[in-house]
Order: structure tokens, then sequence, then C-alpha cells
């Protein structure tokens, strides 16, 4: 894959690189390591797109969206995706006034800036569905009435791949509706002997003539490092980082080969290439850099498209897996070779 043009030495505005290393210095005074998931759902942010964090229970996942969002001072809702959810739970409903006899929107908590979905996997299909509409036109209708959901808006979902009791996998709808889907991986024994030592030292908190053990999130400061302002223009300066026709070519290469390999039953959707070339511009603003390079391209396709990538029945038969073949796809943008594509019947 052959450098993209990179729009002389352009580099990012300093007061929004500062403003975004803000952000990942408060993040990191309570969450040690996970820099990389920290990255994504900056670029999520950026980009008004959203996240799916796939992890194992304990790798601070609720505390890394809630850091964020008294960092940037963002509203913030939670809901634990249960069995029992209802989608009304999620949007709200009408509730009867008895004094005016009239019926009164009740908004749920979807009408927030940054929304934690968590264990999304665990509810019902109909529940999962609720989200659609907010996710992908930003409004909620409830009753007869669509409202208009607070700007920005993000959702960012967590789910746990191991534990399958009790759970509902999500439809490739919704999945594609997910700019990233993420998977964290335990922190390495130096980072993990940091979260002990922090831990040890937290004490406890009075409460009146009793006390608690303090956690990681008594100690998230209420003080967030930017405004609203700061974000907006931060969104602006990710929107103009400049995009080479070279690169945008090789993000084509990419999605088109997903759906041209013989070993996938479902490639990428017109989404995907959308979603690399925008975080490809926010990671690149995160970096300091005024221009996208190959090496966001290669970071960010494994986010961006093993989620939207579905292989037939005979390649999951012979072992095949997801990640082999996006590794065979990049290798090949690697070395400049382009397959051609099927002919469709």
């Amino acid at each position: 894959m052959s450098a993209p043009e990179s729009n002389g030495t352009a580099v990012a505005p300093d007061s929004t690189v500062r403003f975004l290393n803000a952000i990942r210095k408060r993040i990191g005074t309570v969450v040690v390591g996970q820099d990389v998931v920290v990255e994504r759902i900056l670029i999520a942010m950026l980009t008004s797109g959203h996240l799916l964090l796939e992890g194992v229970p304990g790798l601070a996942k609720t505390l890394l969206v809630a850091c964020l969002a008294k960092s940037v001072h963002l509203q913030f809702a939670r809901i634990q995706f249960t069995i029992d959810l209802l989608p009304s739970d999620i949007l709200g409903s009408e509730v009867l006034d008895p004094r005016t006899h009239e019926f009164k929107v009740n908004k749920g908590p979807v009408f927030t800036n940054l929304l934690l979905a968590d264990e999304i996997n665990r509810a019902a299909p109909k529940v999962q569905s609720a989200l659609l509409e907010a996710m992908q036109e930003r409004k909620a209708t409830i009753g007869k009435e669509a409202f208009k959901l607070p700007s920005p808006f993000l959702v960012i979902a967590t789910q746990n791949p191991v534990e399958q009791a009790g759970t509902f996998e999500l439809p490739e709808a919704q999945l594609d509706r997910f700019m990233l889907r993420h998977r964290l991986k335990y922190p390495t024994r130096e980072q993990e002997k940091e979260i002990l030592t922090r831990n040890m030292a937290l004490g406890i908190q009075r409460d009146g003539t009793g006390a608690v053990a303090r956690t990681e999130f008594d100690v998230l400061s209420e003080e967030p490092v930017g405004t609203d302002a700061d974000l907006v223009l931060a969104m602006e300066a990710a929107s103009q980082i400049h995009v080479s026709e070279t690169f945008t070519e090789h993000v084509l290469d990419a999605v088109f080969q997903t759906r041209n390999h013989p070993d996938v039953e479902l490639g990428a959707s017109p989404r995907a290439g959308i979603a690399l070339l925008k975080a490809s511009r926010a990671r690149a603003l995160i970096r300091g850099r005024g221009y996208v390079v190959p090496d966001d391209l290669y970071a960010l396709a494994p986010d961006v498209l093993l989620h939207r990538m579905r292989l037939s029945y005979e390649a999951l038969a012979d072992g095949r897996r997801s990640d082999d073949v996006l590794q065979e796809i990049l290798h090949d943008l690697t070395r400049g070779k382009r397959k051609q594509a099927i002919p469709v019947s």
C-alpha cells in the first residue's frame, strides 16, 4: 500500500490537540492502561459514531465511560440491560395525568449526550431494536410523536463475549450501526500492579457516623477539562483532516474485498467505508496530524470491519476466523494487490 499524500506538513490545531490530550490525561488518573480503548472512545466522540466494547467483566468499561462524561461535562445516563427490560424503559412513555386527564410524555434515559448500554446483549431483540432509530436518526418516537435527541448523542454499549446464558445475539442490522467494535484485553502485569497499588490507597469515605470503602468512581473529578465549545471545535477539526484520493481508494479496496472474498458470506456495507474514513480522520487529529496515513487504516480496520463480516458455513467448518480473513485482505493491500471483483449474477 503506497503512502497517501500528506498535504505537506499539515498538523492539527494546537488547542484541539491539548484539549484531547487533557481528556486522555484525566482518564489516565483513574484508569490504568487501556490507552487504545480511550483512543477509540475519543474517536467515537469526535465523529458522533457509536461504540461497542466487548470484554470480560472487571476491565473498567463503565468507569471509562463515566470518566469521559465528566471530563467533557456531558450528560450521562446508564441503562443496565436485562431480560425483563422494556422499550419504554429506554425511550420513555406517555403517562396519563389524573388531574388534567391528558397524556404527558415522560422521556427516558436515551435523552442524554452519552448513553451507556451496559450488557446490551442481555435484553430481548425487541428492546435492542428500540435503539435503532435513536442510533441512526438521532430521534426517538414516543406514542405518535418523534422527539429529537440532544446533541451530541453517542451510544457506548458493552457486552461480555464469554458468558452466553441468558443473552441474545445482536442482529446484523444493529451491529452495522456501531461505528466501532473494540475488544478489550487484560492489563499487563505492570499495569495490574499499578491498579492494585492505587486501589489500596483509596481508603474509606466517611458518611455521617458511618463510612464506606472508596472506589475508583469516588475519585472522579467533577471539574471538566474543557467546554462544549472545545468539543465542537474538535469535531470540526476532525472533519477537516486531509484525506488523499489514494487513501480513499485503499479504503474502497478493503471494503470491496470483504464482499468478494471466497470465505465471506456477508461483507461490509457502505457504512464501513464511511466509518473507516471518519475514524481515520479522528485518529490523525488525536495524534496531532492534519492528514491520514496508512497506519490509521491498518489500526482501525479490525474495529470497523470485523463485526460487519460473516464467514460462510464452509469457512467456519474449516476453522477459519474473521480476523484471519481480514489480515489476508490487509496483507493484499500492503503488497498493492487488488483482487478482481466477482461479478454479481
